[in-house]
């Protein structure tokens, strides 16, 4: 049988492990006294404290084993384009605690706190048929029975199935005071490394890539492109994969993902194979990085390439990336 603990046995395995005991350590207390876990998880992916891979034993250690929230996991029914009326509605349980795990196909694991409409910003959009899984507790300082927490995950699973669910009494606190509005009820651990810098000169033009990594990889709204062509063909196809090739080639890591009529679409070549796009019809795009940037540019070459004027795109040596960007 293998050992368990082999990770262990050398010196960077067993810091490794150290350092994520004392986190999840922390993380216990934070929550204990009223934090959000999606809160603290996604400050510490932006202050470079946890990765991407710690985060699913995180959640299962606290959430699941040591504060026992109902969990339900479940694959998506419809694409959720616009979260706000959900946060407006979950925003005002107050002696509820909510955390949501999103799993992109292509970025992984995004962790949201569902009160806050900014932690939705870097998904973009939820895609259906794609695993999301709710993590629904009562808060620190309030005495909300097991049915209660179990009735409330499954509110606001068909809530975001898009019911129409009106909170209950039981999931408002009885002070009245919504969650979104108290104060931290825990302060974030501050450092040399954390305090204000002197102010830098404002550069004269935005830099291609961030200064520092923050390993958190956003997703920006879909944008649609529009085909002037009279068919987006063979000709306009071979176009958006030299644009797209010499985008990703100058900043690497990033993606740009396309979809039509809300299907994510993985073969750029079936978009001619259907013969379906034509004159008029937008294809929308959405990039995926750390901080994507350039999206202006890069929809005004699509845009060109799906225009009459794709060839423009076609010079040049197959092989040969175009420097686009």
């Amino acid at each position: 049988m293998d050992n368990t603990l082999n990770v262990l046995s050398s010196k960077a395995g067993f810091n490794s492990a150290l350092r994520h005991f004392k986190t999840v350590t922390q993380f216990v207390g934070q929550v204990g006294r009223g934090a959000n876990l999606a809160d603290l998880l996604n400050e510490s992916l932006d202050a470079g404290k946890v990765e991407r891979h710690q985060i699913k034993p995180i959640l299962s250690a606290l959430l699941e084993e040591k504060f026992e929230y109902a969990v339900r996991a479940w694959n998506l029914g419809a694409t959720i384009e616009d979260p706000a009326p959900i946060v407006k509605v979950l925003s005002e349980w107050s002696a509820l605690e909510l955390v949501l795990v999103y799993h992109h196909p292509q970025t992984g694991i995004f962790v949201v706190n569902p009160k806050r409409l900014e932690h939705f910003e870097p998904i973009g959009s939820m895609v259906r048929d794609e695993l999301a899984v709710l993590y629904v507790g009562g808060a620190s300082d309030e005495d909300v029975k097991p049915a209660t927490v179990a009735q409330a995950a499954d509110d606001c699973v068909a809530l975001l199935e898009g019911a129409k669910i009106k909170g209950k009494k039981a999931y408002v606190s009885e002070r009245k005071a919504s969650f979104a509005s108290r104060p931290p009820a825990y302060t974030p651990p501050t450092s040399a490394d954390s305090r204000p810098a002197a102010a830098a000169p404002t550069p004269s033009a935005p830099q291609a890539t961030p200064a520092q990594s923050t390993g958190r990889m956003r997703m920006t709204a879909r944008i649609p492109v529009n085909v002037t062509n009279e068919l987006f063909h063979n000709g306009n196809v071979e176009a958006w994969k030299r644009i797209i090739e010499s985008y990703k080639s100058k900043y690497t890591g990033f993606d740009v993902l396309i979809w039509y009529e809300n299907e994510r679409i993985n073969d750029i070549n079936a978009l001619f194979k259907w013969g379906k796009v034509k004159h008029g019809t937008p294809i929308m795009i959405s990039v995926v990085g750390e901080n994507p940037t350039d999206i202006s540019k890069l929809r005004r070459y699509l845009f060109e390439g799906a225009s009459p004027r794709f060839e423009a795109f076609l010079h040049g040596a197959v092989d040969r990336t175009l420097e686009l960007f």
